[in-house]
């Protein structure tokens, strides 16, 4: 019999693929899909284990699920995702609201899980985390004019930092067919601004050996489809060929928005991080790409406190950020996860030190994108519409220069109505709270 199955998704774009490819499974199975666990038979929570911070929130939701399982408003609760993945016999022995659990190399058991719970099993699933699922077939659950397209799976870069190698498996690459094909059903669903994304989306094909394509390659094959945007997340600074800046800079389609997370400047922090370039290396990447795009945005990640971050090296990353002026920054405080190098390394920073120094940061990129808003004022920008935005009485939007749920709007009037997913040329007349503000140029 049918059932319904209630999907939430935590935490980065990518686990949130991972949730479509499992709803598109289960309604492949003849099971009806929901967002709204209430009334569900089963509700799938595909979690982020990642820093403490996602695992807090994870564990939350997971109680609250199981509050509504008392009240008699959802039978069963199935766990998937990184928390499972790290954290299997802790689920069991701390969290019996949970009913089940699917591993990072599980998703596709989701349908046999299901079945099972309602058989009254507890099922658990873990496989392999070093597959690739190369059938892109997804229910997509984003607006229907942006979509996300994961070309890769998983990590090999072994920052010091960073669980995810352990949760994810090595890097592997889909290939260029599979990521054809899946970009192709996308362009003809109506999708306008394609975001490609990977843990690292720069090593795209080099896993494959001469049977793969690059980075470069794969961009220009999907150039060739029916997108108006095509936004890129993320650049890892190391891997950013000239032959890629070049394709960047030279296809109308791809937006001159680069995500690229640097995590610090200092030299010593970074070899501490067992990251791959020099702050000598970053400022002359910074500069090439300046060169060959002079109207490119470029948004990194920070992390502040990391062992053996004392206030000399954090003077030098405010240093940098001011003298670079990147116009997108998230900072994170460094959080020591269990099985990483970092967690067991000397000159751990007190924790009130580092939520000082986020805060600093914090503070000092907020002056530098105020500044870059205001050097918009009186400019004319294509602007993505999001829709009409009650509270605020007006449309909202994007530019090229936001990228979904993490950058900033544009509220702008018109004179007619406006569809979502329509873009349209917006005169910036002004600046507030970090969004821009403006009216359609007719």
């Amino acid at each position: 019999m049918p059932y319904k199955i209630a999907f939430i998704s935590l935490g980065c774009a990518k686990n949130l693929v991972n949730t479509e490819q499992m709803m598109a499974l289960c309604r492949k199975a003849g099971h009806v899909v929901t967002g709204e666990p209430e009334g569900a038979d089963v509700a799938v929570l595909n979690t982020c284990g990642f820093i403490e911070s996602a695992k807090s929130e994870a564990i939350d939701n997971i109680i609250q699920l199981g509050e509504l399982k008392k009240a008699g408003q959802l039978k069963k609760l199935l766990v998937a995702g990184c928390l499972t993945q790290r954290y299997p016999d802790g689920i069991r022995a701390e969290l019996p609201e949970a009913d089940g659990m699917l591993g990072t190399g599980s998703y596709t058991d989701v349908v046999s899980a299901v079945e099972e719970l309602m058989e009254g099993k507890r099922p658990e699933y873990f496989a392999d985390i070093h597959r690739t699922y190369e059938d892109g077939e997804r229910l997509v659950s984003t607006p229907p004019y942006t979509a996300y397209l994961k070309i890769a799976e998983g990590c090999s870069n072994g920052c010091a930092f960073c669980i995810i190698p352990k949760l994810r498996g090595k890097y592997r690459s889909r290939s260029v067919e599979a990521v054809l094909d899946e970009a192709r059903r996308l362009a003809a669903s109506g999708v306008k601004e394609l975001i490609v994304i990977a843990q690292d989306i720069t090593r795209y094909g080099l896993d494959l050996g001469e049977n793969g394509d690059s980075l470069a390659g794969l961009l220009r094959g999907l150039c060739r489809l029916d997108f108006h945007w095509i936004r890129l997340h993320y650049l890892y600074p190391e891997a950013i060929t000239d032959e890629l800046i070049e394709t960047i800079a030279t296809q109308p389609k791809i937006l001159h928005y680069l995500d690229i997370p640097i995590q610090h400047c200092n030299d010593a922090i970074l070899a501490r991080m067992r990251r791959r370039n020099t702050k000598a290396e970053l400022r002359e990447l910074f500069a090439k790409l300046r060169r060959a795009m002079p109207d490119v945005v470029l948004r990194t990640s920070l992390i502040c406190g990391l062992p053996g971050e004392g206030e000399e090296e954090f003077e030098e990353l405010c240093d940098f950020l001011w003298e670079q002026r990147l116009q997108r920054v998230g900072v994170f405080q460094f959080s020591p996860e269990e099985g990483t190098l970092a967690a067991a390394m000397e000159d751990q920073v007190d924790p009130d030190t580092a939520a000082r120094r986020v805060e600093l940061v914090v503070d000092l990129q907020s002056q530098i994108m105020d500044a870059c808003n205001e050097e918009r004022l009186g400019t004319v920008m294509e602007v993505l519409c999001e829709g009409f935005d009650s509270t605020e009485g007006c449309f909202t939007g994007r530019t090229y220069a936001d990228s979904v749920d993490i950058d900033g709007r544009v509220l702008f009037t018109a004179a007619g109505p406006v569809p979502a997913g329509e873009f349209v040329n917006v005169r910036i007349t002004g600046v507030a709270d970090g969004d821009l503000t403006g009216e359609i140029e007719e």
